[in-house]
């Protein structure tokens, strides 16, 4: 049954209740938060890493050391110090220090190297650096970043040099104070300000960093629990990195605006997440991308249901993945959604209606609006006074949200990038009426009759074919009965000659399972309208994922179907055989297509 727009309004009202106990003016700031929580909780457990547990009273305390050492180092008020290291305890110590000292923490991918971790550290002037001995790899041939700035390194028990430019970080904080660093350190610093910044997940070109201020995060906090109900006897898994959006505002601004504890993972693994859940009595959790796939395709087991899991957080979940997952693990509340981690509108789920991205049962109620895009020209469809179009139902469109800047409201501010060129590049001007902004997400969805809307596909990630519009999210989708594959990942590629781009996949296996050509033709000509059957293929041995498990597709459509820039088997589409066909000369002259052309 479809809940009321009422029904589905009242839910939603519950998060913006517990959004709207923050505002940009507040000098209450995340460092207050857990410090609050230290005096008030300090015996309490709040992080969990294997065996080890640190209490709201501990992190507090490591905290403070990190931000004297911050202060002694010379960084004061409204600086930036960058972290780096992979989901630990640490992280915190780090994040959280400079904050209490003031210091606006960059969230450095833990995974970032050579171009990518030079820009990260340049473009956000980090001023101090607080790394992971994990991460000292991904400065090799790069020591000269580590002594452009302080840089401090955190042991991890790994058997490593130190590098000449750098200081281990122990003896140094062990012989500060552990006691609350002086409030005056934050004079100034209001809910509006940045708290952090974290990065783009950067699936083309360099990553922009984010400006996530400190009521923003606070109040994502409060108001999912708000709608969820969260107590401080809640458990929270962080299977995703604390670096990204994801896990590092959603998941934790959730479990410390209620006090409730978190389990800390380094990487996903989805043969130890139930035994996770069942082990510390998990509840909520937060996903992204392809991790509810990698659950659904493990071995079934007798106890799936058998758990304590009763939240699930996020984005990406397909339609035929998310029933599954409910008819295998039971009754847990999938919170699908839609907004990035600068975005200033989103869309969310909070009736359980499988395959949406959520509801928006009363637009003036919502800064979020669904224009009309055209995809062949790449721009947006106009009026006869040059203002944009909303879509109707079961047209597509790009997601845009009004940008808001009202005294005692967060709700609808566009905090931007570090750098004003890239914010202002995401702003939409004169869209409805002249003088007003919009922020443009590119995100292209459409709705139905009672404004559910459905994720359509990224925009640039569409493509044309023979005059076609290819959606690669709906052709994927289209694919889920190949279930021999683990992840699918559609896109397309210049073919010389050729105007638009033909289809290809990259096709990671199951484990143990072979490539069956003559099957995934059956099913993709059935599946698919026949200009989006893809003309190549490369079956991978494991897909291109961002750190948060997103499929990374620039590289793979710079190497396009050119079989000298990898070593996958490669395909092409065999219509007279009803087959694929390994890749040859003749094939692509059956094909009519030239050889890929690389830049």
């Amino acid at each position: 049954m479809i809940p009321s727009r009422e029904q589905s309004q009242a839910r939603m009202d519950l998060i913006a209740q517990g959004q709207a106990m923050h505002t940009p003016e507040q000098t209450f700031t995340i460092a207050d938060r857990f410090e609050q929580l230290a005096a008030e909780d300090g015996d309490r457990v709040f992080l969990i890493d294997g065996e080890r547990e640190v209490s709201f009273a501990q992190l507090n305390s490591q905290a403070n050391r990190y931000a004297y050492l911050a202060r002694q180092l010379g960084l004061e008020t409204g600086d930036t110090g960058a972290v780096m290291m992979q989901n630990r305890p640490e992280f915190f110590f780090a994040w959280v220090g400079l904050a209490k000292a003031g210091i606006t923490a960059v969230m450095v991918n833990s995974y970032s190297k050579g171009k990518a971790l030079a820009h990260a550290l340049n473009i956000t002037n980090s001023q101090l650096l607080y790394v992971g001995q994990e991460c000292l790899e991904n400065f090799d041939g790069q020591s000269g970043l580590l002594g452009e700035r302080p840089s401090l390194v955190i042991e991890d028990g790994i058997d490593c040099a130190l590098p000449a430019t750098a200081r281990w970080i122990s003896p140094l904080v062990k012989a500060l104070p552990d006691d609350n660093p002086p409030r005056q350190w934050r004079e100034g610093i209001i809910g509006k300000m940045p708290a952090f910044h974290c990065f783009t997940s950067g699936t083309t070109g360099l990553p922009k960093a984010a400006i996530i201020s400190h009521a923003r995060w606070l109040s994502v906090g409060t108001g999912w629990n708000k709608l969820l109900g969260i107590t401080r006897d809640d458990v929270f898994y962080c299977i995703l990195p604390l670096f990204h959006g994801a896990a590092g505002m959603s998941l934790t601004s959730n479990a410390v605006g209620a006090g409730a504890r978190m389990v800390l993972r380094r990487k996903f693994s989805a043969s130890e997440f139930w035994n996770d859940v069942r082990r510390h009595g998990i509840t909520t959790t937060q996903y992204i991308g392809e991790i509810t796939r990698y659950l659904v395709n493990r071995p079934a087991c007798d106890n799936d249901r058998d758990h304590s899991l009763k939240h699930m957080t996020g984005a990406g979940m397909t339609a035929d993945v998310w029933q599954k997952f409910v008819d295998r693990f039971g009754g847990i509340n999938i919170y699908e959604g839609l907004g990035a981690t600068e975005s200033n509108c989103g869309i969310s789920n909070v009736d359980g209606r499988i395959g949406s991205i959520g509801r928006i049962p009363f637009k003036e109620k919502s800064n979020a609006r669904v224009v009309k895009y055209n995809v062949e020209d790449d721009c947006h469809l106009r009026d006869e006074n040059d203002h944009l179009i909303e879509i109707k139902a079961g047209e597509v469109g790009e997601l845009i949200g009004m940008i808001l800047e009202l005294p005692g409201v967060m709700g609808g501010r566009f905090e931007g990038y570090t750098d004003p060129q890239a914010s202002e590049a995401k702003v939409l001007r004169n869209v409805f009426r002249d003088g007003d902004a919009w922020f443009s997400t590119g995100d292209l969805v459409t709705c139905d009759e009672e404004d559910y809307f459905y994720f359509v596909d990224r925009i640039g990630d569409t493509f044309r074919w023979k005059s076609e519009n290819v959606s690669t999210t709906e052709a994927t989708e289209a694919l889920a009965p190949f279930d021999d594959a683990e992840i699918i990942n559609i896109y397309g590629v210049r073919v010389p000659d050729y105007e638009g781009r033909a289809g290809m996949a990259a096709i990671q296996m199951k484990d143990g399972r072979a490539f069956d050509p003559d099957l995934f033709y059956r099913i993709a000509t059935e599946q698919l309208p026949h200009y989006a059957v893809p003309l190549f293929l490369r079956v991978s041995s494991q897909s291109d994922l961002t750190p948060t498990f997103k499929l990374r597709k620039v590289d793979l459509q710079k190497q396009g179907y050119d079989p000298n820039c990898f070593s996958d088997p490669l395909y092409l589409l065999n219509h007279r055989d009803n087959t694929y066909s390994p890749y040859s000369e003749p094939g692509l002259v059956q094909l009519d297509v030239a050889p890929f052309e690389t830049n």
